[in-house]
């Protein structure tokens, strides 16, 4: 028996950004930051003083430009767009680190009842959240169904050293967990250097270990879920983890009353309509969590919540119920937060 121990306030509470709490340095700590994957990264770490920083930037620098040139789906030479490029049922060779991602984005597919799907673009992009404009008007169910016939993880099959099609056209997009997985290429790569206390940010996603050069804890601001401010909610200390955060509130079209969400459910071919607004989600590997934390915002507080508990998961949600915020926070999450 799982004791929810969850919390409803009637709080606004998101982490879409995640804003640092502190924008003072102590003199040791180092900031390095750079461009990559369409948007920007930011670094810190304590500088013992022996760390050569224009090295570990150019290192940096290039780990990301790696993960880039094999999962971007803008570049048409990545190894990606190669793949999907790829109309064959043969074998395409892949590299170790585009398949670990895959992997890990088809487990967590099946942790959640097959919402986490990397083969849905042409669904997002038939609702007009791709790179092509909004519709006019909401797809047919014909045209829909016309769609999924050619999405599924299930297309998706994976060998020892390369990936086939079950479907020649089938198109695979890692970003919804990319980003994360590149803040855990770099999260290793300080580790590699002897840097244990860090924080690494790529877009949003975010991962820390140890604490700043001041000794205390590094410090995440969760943001509330409203598109016409930034406003810090709440103050949460995650240890040594990276967190996640997916919502629904600042990427949607309105037709003719009806609020479409970027956020498509593979099991229905459309945008998800429960009230969950947002999901944030603390674990240990940062792929992890920005995966996870777009799956359960689609399963919606139900699904989520039996997932989360089933698979012991740190989770935080905000549901928008009667025109206000309420929060609720399964027992692994609850320490983070700082109620004084």
């Amino acid at each position: 028996m799982f004791n929810l121990g969850y919390v409803t306030k009637l709080i606004g509470l998101f982490a879409f950004a995640l804003l640092l709490t502190s924008c003072t340095q102590a003199p040791s700590e180092s900031h390095l930051t750079g461009h990559t994957m369409g948007t920007t990264y930011n670094v810190k770490f304590v500088n013992s003083g022996d760390v050569n920083e224009q090295q570990l930037h150019d290192d940096i620098d290039a780990a990301l430009v790696k993960v880039n040139a094999l999962m971007s789906t803008y570049d048409p030479q990545s190894e990606l767009s190669r793949f999907n490029q790829w109309h064959s049922d043969a074998p395409f060779a892949l590299s170790p680190e585009t398949l670990k991602v895959m992997r890990e984005a088809k487990r967590l597919g099946k942790l959640s009842y097959g919402v986490l799907d990397v083969t849905v673009g042409p669904l997002v992009n038939l609702w007009g959240f791709g790179p092509d404009a909004k519709p006019d008007k909401r797809p047919s169910k014909q045209t829909i169904a016309e769609v999924q016939a050619r999405t599924g993880l299930d297309k998706l099959i994976l060998l020892d050293d390369s990936a086939k099609k079950s479907e020649n056209d089938l198109y695979v997009d890692l970003s919804t967990i990319a980003k994360g997985y590149g803040v855990d290429v770099v999260a290793e790569l300080l580790d590699a250097q002897g840097l244990h206390d860090y924080l690494v940010e790529v877009g949003g996603e975010m991962r820390v270990s140890g604490h700043k050069a001041s000794g205390i804890e590094w410090r995440i601001a969760i943001e509330k879920p409203v598109s016409t401010e930034r406003a810090v909610q709440e103050v949460i200390s995650i240890g040594t983890n990276a967190i996640a955060t997916s919502g629904d509130y600042r990427n949607y079209f309105e037709e003719e009353g009806v609020r479409y969400s970027h956020l498509i459910d593979p099991r229905t071919g459309a945008p998800v309509t429960h009230n969950l607004v947002a999901v944030t989600v603390v674990h240990p590997s940062s792929m992890t969590a920005d995966g996870l934390a777009t799956a359960l915002i689609i399963l919606g507080k139900d699904e989520a919540l039996n997932v989360a508990l089933q698979n012991d998961l740190a989770v935080l949600m905000i549901t928008r119920e009667n025109g206000e915020f309420k929060e609720y926070t399964t027992p692994k999450f609850e320490p983070f937060i700082d109620r004084q």
